[in-house]
């Protein structure tokens, strides 16, 4: 089968067909705008998006901490990002960092009570703005098959960056 956006010779290309094209389309549409809408409102409170994860997944943690690899897995952002992140959320005095006592390599970012403020006053709004534009808008068999379809889209790619990683990066998240 041709695909007319394309205009090579290229022959051996599995290319979408019209139901697979408009599941592709659907999914990047629907992701961006409904991230758009939730960035926006948590930008209104003073966060980003991952900053707003950073919070959530600390405050779920046992003892408000992770370590510093755990949490970038948990939030799929590389450790250089997660860094900056963390130093900026660091300075607004949301988390701090520590030192792990067994091992020098290992650091933890801590919750503070600062951050767990910042995360209940955001809630709300958060929580409106995720209902409004996703959850909703569908009905619990359309949450349950959304879910169990996110997932497996995730592991699979998931699995593809473990089989991708270069030398020096954990090749496969914990989570």
């Amino acid at each position: 089968m041709n695909n007319p956006c394309y205009s090579g010779g290229v022959t051996e290309t599995r290319w979408l067909d019209e139901r697979e094209m408009r599941a592709w389309q659907a999914f990047l549409i629907a992701g961006a705008l409904v991230e758009r809408r939730v960035e926006q409102q948590l930008k209104e409170q003073g966060l980003s998006l991952l900053q707003h994860e950073v919070l959530v997944r600390l405050a779920l943690a046992e003892d408000g901490e992770l370590r510093m690899t755990e949490l970038a897995d948990s939030v799929v952002s590389s450790k250089s990002g997660l860094t900056y992140q963390i130093g900026q959320m660091e300075k607004a005095g949301l988390v701090r960092r520590r030192n792990c006592k067994f091992d020098v390599r290992g650091v933890f970012a801590c919750l503070t009570d600062a951050g767990r403020a910042k995360l209940d006053e955001v809630a709300p709004g958060h929580v409106a703005t995720v209902r409004q534009y996703l959850i909703d808008i569908l009905d619990g068999e359309q949450l349950d098959n959304l879910a169990e379809t996110l997932e497996k889209v995730a592991a699979q790619a998931a699995r593809s960056e473990c089989a991708t990683a270069t030398e020096g990066e954990d090749p496969c998240p914990t989570s």
